[in-house]
């Protein structure tokens, strides 16, 4: 079975968010409904040492995807091609798979009243093309392809990358196949402990800095929510 996923060079991205609009130009998704966000991560350090990344986040395409487990109808599958899907018509809207995915990368159509997440744009990659996102892409810094073909654009994105660049979001068991590229030179990694899902919150996804009412602020973390909702990453201490 293929390993089909993206994997995006942070230290290319520019944070335009051309992935996030091309993804919804291509996929007809409805305002405040995100199959793909590009995070700001930072600033983080003390002027004038300071350092800041985008993170582009999508369906990490799980190899022990949680979401399929606990989908009591199996609108969440993973097809013959290895790709985690969802098939709306089975959908009943009970939203386990949105509380089971540890990356809130799924959406709630609120019109359809089904999940929706990353298809990697299969309409066309079928027909050979590239997922629009990373067609979308000015730094080409977003790859496609299978992880366990050498010659595929991914596979050559990982082998070319420093070992110690190479991460994924916090794997809680479920092996996350999507890779990012950071090297120190560009910025420290943070893994993110929480993403709210954009599409259940009352606006699209903002990031601000600040506290929770009661909260301590912690100099150089992103801290959330705020009264206001608009925070939707926490950051873990590096020890």
């Amino acid at each position: 079975m293929s390993r089909n996923c993206l994997v995006v060079d942070l230290d290319k991205c520019i944070g335009c968010h051309a992935c996030e609009v091309a993804c919804k130009n291509e996929n007809g998704i409805a305002l405040g409904e995100y199959w793909n966000r590009v995070l700001q991560i930072g600033p983080h350090g003390t002027f004038p040492d300071l350092e800041q990344y985008w993170l582009p986040v999508q369906c990490q395409q799980c190899e022990d995807a949680p979401c399929v487990h606990v989908c009591p109808t199996g609108a969440s599958y993973r097809d013959t091609d290895g790709k985690v899907l969802v098939d709306k018509e089975k959908c009943i809207g009970c939203k386990y798979c949105m509380m089971a995915c540890p990356y809130g990368v799924r959406s709630w159509n609120t019109k359809e009243k089904a999940v929706e997440k990353c298809t990697l744009c299969g309409q066309l990659t079928s027909a050979g093309q590239e997922p629009a996102c990373v067609a979308a892409c000015c730094a080409n810094a977003r790859f496609y392809g299978d992880l366990d073909d050498p010659s595929s654009d991914v596979s050559k994105a990982v082998a070319a990358a420093d070992p110690a660049s190479l991460h994924t979001l916090h794997d809680a068991g479920n092996k996350p196949l999507t890779r990012y590229i950071l090297s120190d030179k560009i910025a420290t990694w943070h893994d993110v402990d929480a993403i709210k899902s954009a599409s259940d919150a009352q606006d699209a996804a903002w990031f601000a800095k600040g506290v929770r009412h009661g909260d301590p602020m912690v100099p150089g973390f992103v801290h959330g929510p705020d009264r206001h909702g608009r925070l939707h990453v926490r950051m873990r201490r590096r020890r």
